[in-house]
């Protein structure tokens, strides 16, 4: 995305944060995830207070064990812990009516499968990253809040906080039980702020 000077400080924020949760979504925390999440940790909010967990854990724990919670939680041998794909939540079965839909809508605003990804584009860090974009293009004139408000209503809101939660209480997170609550508690605040825009 262009001029990104262009997006307003606290719709920056909101694009790292999505950026952050879709990168740790899709392979396991690196050093330079817990730099972006040191920056929210200084805030005393929820979201503050729930990136400093995580910073917290990243530090105190073995990082040489992430990439086998992140396989253990999301691969596993023959399937992960968890699913994390809207269709899976939302009809119980994979590659279903929630991702044709999802497509439909990600040709509309111009989004093309990139090259030599395997996953379906349901997949939570493919929502989260497609939000970043949004947001970001949002402020250089490329989308609106409008198209932010209706992808988020449509493939996040009616399954991302479940998923979210659903991790934090997973038997084999450990690191990943923190990035389940900034998606549970990130996922609220998206949620209240796009009411704002329905009741406008």
């Amino acid at each position: 995305m262009s001029a990104s000077h262009d997006v307003a400080p606290e719709d920056r924020g909101r694009a790292v944060v999505y950026s952050f949760l879709a990168k740790a979504l899709y392979a396991a925390p690196k050093q330079e995830d817990v730099e972006t999440a040191a920056y929210f940790a200084g805030d005393d909010s929820e979201l503050g207070r729930s990136f400093k967990s995580f910073v917290s854990a990243f530090e105190n724990a073995d990082q040489s064990a992430f990439g086998h919670e992140y396989h253990d939680l999301f691969i596993g041998v023959g399937r992960g812990e968890l699913l994390p794909f809207a269709s899976y939540y939302l009809t119980g079965f994979l590659n279903e009516k929630p991702l044709a839909e999802l497509r439909a809508d990600l040709d509309e605003l111009g989004f093309e499968r990139a090259m030599g990804v395997s996953e379906p584009e349901d997949h939570i860090a493919a929502l989260c990253d497609v939000m970043s974009h949004l947001v970001e293009g949002t402020g250089a004139g490329e989308f609106t809040l409008y198209e932010q408000e209706r992808f988020f209503a449509a493939h996040m809101k009616p399954w991302a906080g479940k998923f979210f939660a659903d991790l934090q209480s997973a038997k084999k997170a450990d690191l990943y039980r923190s990035i389940g609550r900034i998606g549970e508690v990130f996922m609220t605040i998206e949620e209240e702020g796009f009411s704002m825009i329905a009741r406008a």
